[in-house]
């Protein structure tokens, strides 16, 4: 009897993130009850400096004291509740691997398919659980039926990997890569819609935007340079990997063809999750990137034929969206474009340091970059880390060159004041 009550309750964990059993209820609930309760007439903006609610959140994380991370742009931490569903998730699975994985834990896809759609506001039969952004895109960089001679238009400014799966097939099958550049920081949607527009050929097939760009934050008019390229009958490949979980959008609003995102950056899901989607009437001319035994079928499945994966952290990927939809996606957004201006608009006044990315709402949200005059990024970044243990990550990439500074829900205000203390003393002594 009570074998049998353990593998109930084991089999129960399956659903737990989609019930209203979920660890996130067990964990949080009350926690966060009174809080919500208390901001629950207010703006996202004014909910943005609410310190006593934002401390709640701050506390569901384990991050290192020792360490203040603003490299959040590169992978973000899970929550808690997540890194624990996770384990648990890996506990049963070794318990018998080929039982636990593929005849249960493999069933939690559906409901998690219908829990990300809801978040992306699309179909369920339009969204594919994969590992990453790179894994989403290529999926349908490669697998797109293009032939020698047929344009693709993307920036000097996009992510290496999207940059590189072009270049790859331009080698192999002939295609014509072709890529336009930005100064950013820049604030006027027309003249970046019509640096798109003017580079448009007879033969351009497809445009690839960036969401965010990863380096310095700046937010495309992506919306607006769709409207364009369909006009022009084209098609457009959105890379979200730094928008979803951190804008408060829906995916078919950008009016985009194809969308690929991780989930590890601001859904804080767990580290080597993402996202592709598709729209319907597209999935059927996609070839997937792994083989499949109907790769012409209209089944969005078709591209999770991966073989052996991580089962525990896909089903981990449903505690961070419980988690990320008890904030709420405007209210979340709001407070990490505060963090970012927090700092940036103090850093802005101190001689020798320049902000490379926008304050307005509409061109910036939480990825920033800085320098310092006669100092080179990896110079700052080492002085950062090294004196005050500060994280950061310094860019070198075409036509920029700063320190990216990345916060999230979790970056309390005097990890930010040490920051702009730290700059303050070491351009200071480039005087």
């Amino acid at each position: 009897m009570n074998q049998r009550r353990d593998f109930v309750q084991r089999i129960g964990l399956l659903a737990g993130a989609f019930s209203v059993n979920s660890l996130f209820q067990q964990v949080h609930a009350a926690e966060w009850q009174s809080e919500q309760q208390r901001v629950a007439g207010f703006s996202p903006e004014q909910t943005a400096i609410d310190e006593d609610y934002w401390t709640v959140i701050q506390q569901s994380y384990t991050v290192n004291p020792n360490l203040i991370n603003l490299n959040n742009g590169g992978v973000s931490p899970s929550p808690r509740v997540v890194q624990e569903a996770v384990e648990r998730f890996n506990q049963l699975s070794n318990e018998g691997p080929s039982y636990y994985m593929w005849r249960i834990l493999d069933q939690g896809r559906e409901p998690l398919r219908y829990k990300l759609a809801t978040l992306a506001g699309c179909s369920p039969e339009e969204i594919a659980v994969n590992r990453n952004a790179t894994e989403a895109l290529n999926t349908v960089i490669f697998g797109l039926d293009l032939k020698a001679g047929d344009e693709v238009i993307g920036t000097k400014q996009d992510y290496p990997n999207m940059i590189q799966a072009w270049k790859q097939r331009a080698l192999r099958d002939g295609i014509v890569y072709t890529q336009i550049s930005f100064d950013f920081p820049m604030e006027d949607d027309d003249a970046i819609v019509s640096a798109f527009e003017k580079a448009i050929t007879p033969k351009t097939k497809i445009l690839h935007l960036t969401h965010i760009i990863n380096w310095i934050g700046q937010i495309l008019p992506v919306k607006k340079i769709a409207q364009m390229a369909h006009r022009r009958g084209l098609e457009v490949i959105v890379d979200g990997a730094h928008s979803f979980g951190l804008l408060d959008f829906k995916i078919p609003d950008l009016e985009c063809d194809y969308f690929g995102t991780s989930l590890h950056k601001f859904l804080s899901a767990p580290i080597g999750s993402g996202m592709l989607w598709i729209k319907k009437e597209k999935i059927e001319k996609i070839w997937p990137l792994v083989c499949n035994d109907k790769p012409r079928s209209d089944d969005i499945r078709k591209f999770e034929t991966l073989g052996t994966r991580s089962f525990p952290i896909e089903q981990g990927i449903g505690e961070a969206l419980n988690f990320h939809n008890a904030i709420g996606a405007k209210r979340k957004e709001e407070r990490i474009r505060y963090l970012k201006n927090y700092w940036a608009e103090k850093a802005r006044n101190i001689p020798k340091v320049k902000i490379h990315t926008s304050f307005k709402p509409e061109y910036a949200c939480a990825i920033c970059g800085v320098s310092i005059d006669g100092m080179t990024p990896a110079q700052l970044d080492q002085a950062l880390f090294n004196t005050y243990k500060i994280h950061t990550v310094g860019i070198v990439w075409e036509n920029i060159s700063c320190v990216r500074v990345t916060p999230h829900v979790y970056t309390r205000l005097q990890d930010l004041d040490k920051l702009v203390f730290a700059l303050e003393e070491i351009a200071g002594r480039k005087v």
